[in-house]
């Protein structure tokens, strides 16, 4: 797959490059859009890597930039379906990936797009989601993603090295939360690669991770109602100092019931949401599920 003279000998991650592009499309890095540029060869190609891309791929792309990514992944996919939500970067993508024939790019804010379409629509036999994601709604698009059950194999995304933490944390960490619980619960996570935030331009305030979530074929635990599981999570963390007999209640159930349940699991009500595991709270909603039963009669 061959391009252009002028993109392909250019090197997109360097400084030098974002400067001209900047100066030739007078564009400059839109804040409210979290826009920060990645100048780092190597985490690139990490990322690719990590994806294990090959021909019989669709590759969705999250924020392209101006197409850093999306030239790398490019020459090892079937196809990659760019999603753009800046259109000021439109000019310069099609100046950048002039010449791939394998590269579409949509104008859309990607939590309004219909990506299962897109997925539909393509002959591809997988379909795996990269992305360099703004720090200001990271979470939102990673769980987009996996409670929309859309039909992808992974997403290797670059994000705050304070989320990654908070995704890969364990039971007990002070970092482990409800974004651990369902992340972990969808996928199984494996680390990529640490990037200190000086590869940036320009230069963000903190460092970032890479992190590849692999979708699970079979969910790590399967309780009788998802939706009630994820509403115990919510409200165990939602006060998370408080005791686990205490902030049930949050979900809408009383002590009594809560003590029941608890007793029947043999789990000490003095415990907090933090010392317990997907496992836990999976056993807890299940057990709790009977006084919604109960009350719906």
């Amino acid at each position: 797959m061959k391009s252009l003279e002028t993109a392909k000998n250019m090197e997109l991650y360097s400084l030098s490059t974002l400067n001209y592009i900047r100066k030739k499309f007078g564009f400059h890095n839109a804040k409210s859009l979290g826009q920060n540029f990645l100048t780092d060869k190597g985490v690139i190609d990490s990322i690719i890597e990590a994806t294990d891309i090959n021909e019989e791929d669709l590759v969705i792309e999250i924020g392209p930039g101006i197409g850093v990514l999306t030239v790398e992944a490019a020459k090892e996919a079937g196809k990659v379906c760019a999603i753009e939500i800046d259109k000021n970067l439109l000019p310069v993508l099609d100046f950048t990936l002039k010449g791939y024939d394998n590269i579409e790019v949509i104008n859309q804010d990607v939590l309004k797009t219909n990506l299962n379409d897109i997925i539909k629509s393509s002959t591809f036999q997988h379909t795996k989601v990269i992305g360099n994601l703004p720090y200001y709604i990271t979470t939102p698009i990673i769980m987009y993603l996996l409670e929309n059950e859309i039909n992808i194999e992974s997403i290797t995304i670059m994000m705050q090295k304070e989320v990654a933490d908070r995704i890969i944390a364990g039971p007990g960490s002070k970092t482990f939360g409800a974004i651990s619980l369902a992340v972990q619960y969808y996928c199984e996570v494996s680390e990529v690669a640490d990037v200190p935030k000086e590869v940036f331009y320009p230069v963000p305030k903190v460092d970032s991770t890479v992190l590849k979530l692999s979708i699970r074929t079979e969910k790590q635990v399967q309780p009788k109602n998802e939706k009630l599981m994820f509403s115990c999570i919510k409200a165990g963390f939602g006060q998370r100092r408080k005791t686990i007999l205490n902030s049930l209640t949050g979900a809408g159930f009383s002590k009594d019931e809560i003590k029941q349940a608890l007793e029947r699991l043999s789990i000490e009500p003095k415990r907090r949401a933090e010392t317990l595991s997907i496992e836990d709270f999976a056993a807890i909603s299940d057990e709790l599920a009977v006084f919604v039963e109960k009350k719906d009669e």
